[in-house]
């Protein structure tokens, strides 16, 4: 059984700086892929980033790119998503998740944290 546990949301001003991370429990997270999802009032579930097993592949939303860093701790089975330059667009729950990369494509698995709020004020 996979669980996932995001923490690290909160309030801060645009151009900010938030680092979440995703606690995973499960002896096999260094062959995990994971990846992180948003979503905002009243919008779908959007991808954000996603990094395999090895972080040899990491994956961006077109406009999270040059400002969000996804990376990961083998040893610590956590995941992290190191966000800058935050904007109020970038207002959303943050959801972890376990799932797969192929072709440079992030595809979703059913395993998902609880989600950590964000919101930027402007």
């Amino acid at each position: 059984q996979v669980q996932l546990v995001e923490s690290g949301g909160g309030l801060v001003q645009a151009g900010g700086s938030l680092r979440l991370s995703c606690a995973v429990s499960g002896r096999l997270f260094s062959m995990y892929n994971m990846g992180w999802f948003r979503q905002a009032p009243g919008k779908e579930r959007e991808f954000v980033a996603g990094i395999n097993w090895n972080s040899g592949i990491k994956l961006y939303e077109e406009s999270v790119k040059g400002r969000f860093t996804i990376s990961r701790d083998n040893a610590k089975t956590t995941v992290y998503l190191q966000m800058n330059s935050l904007r109020p667009e970038d207002t959303a729950v943050y959801y972890c998740n376990k799932g797969r990369v192929r072709d440079s494509v992030y595809s979703p698995d059913n395993y998902w944290g609880q989600g950590t709020q964000v919101t930027v004020s402007s």
